[in-house]
């Protein structure tokens, strides 16, 4: 069964198959900021996503994160960094991108497992 959560016309915000959970592309609050402050309050909505899922950082599976541009690729590695617990990481993929606006300097994509359920 697919469960699809906060449909639009244009795409869910998650899908859920099989144990498995898609988030759609996320940035920042606030596109003003720095690359930093978008990388952090993105991977904040990563965050609240996935509880509303039912997981965790701790599974996730795969991250394509998409850089306005690659000079911002260590500020952004430093933020990414301390976010992923350690031991956790997951595959992941980091590319340059034209973005939907302007003032976006980073997107993130991520799939997860679902967290077991405890017995």
């Amino acid at each position: 069964m697919i469960e699809r959560i906060e449909t639009k016309q244009r795409m869910s915000r998650i899908v859920k198959h099989n144990g498995t959970i898609y988030l759609c592309g996320q940035v920042c609050e606030d596109a003003q900021q720095g690359i930093e402050k978008q990388t952090q309050t993105m991977l904040k909505k990563v965050d609240m996503l996935l509880e509303q899922a039912g997981t965790d950082r701790k599974h996730i599976l795969s991250a394509t994160i998409f850089l306005k541009d690659m000079k911002d690729f260590q500020a952004m590695n430093a933020v990414w960094d301390a976010w992923v617990p350690e031991g956790y990481a997951p595959a992941r993929a980091c590319v340059t991108g034209n973005m939907a606006r302007e003032a976006l300097l980073v997107e993130i994509s991520v799939i997860a497992a679902q967290r077991p359920t405890k017995d």
